[in-house]
């Protein structure tokens, strides 16, 4: 019997159960995010070399929902930017853009 086999068989031993939802979906609306974090969105000069960067910062989330969250900002934005330390900074002045796509994306502000 080779691998594949005994996976199949192991498949069809085991108990029927539940659809797991994945975690920040609320079940009673399908496909709406839900997230509880209230985030802030500020602008800043100092230390860049007079160059304005859009900084988002108050997320309780691990790092790699913070970035994933920065590509989309980036992408939809069409700007450069990065995330770390808990916080995303975003190039230029784009507070009133951001605001928007992180309300879609379930955040609240």
């Amino acid at each position: 019997m080779d691998w594949k086999e005994m996976l199949s068989q192991m498949r069809d031993d085991l108990p029927e159960g539940e659809t797991p939802v994945p975690e920040g979906i609320d079940s009673s609306r399908t496909g709406s995010v839900k997230k509880k974090e209230k985030l802030n969105v500020s602008m800043e000069k100092k230390g860049r070399g007079g160059k304005t960067a859009t900084i988002i910062y108050g997320f309780t989330s691990d790092d790699e929902e913070i970035a994933s969250v920065a590509a989309v900002l980036k992408r939809r934005l069409g700007i450069g930017g990065s995330s770390r330390g808990g916080e995303i900074l975003l190039q230029g002045d784009v507070r009133e853009k951001v605001k928007p796509v992180l309300r879609e994306m379930g955040y609240g502000l």
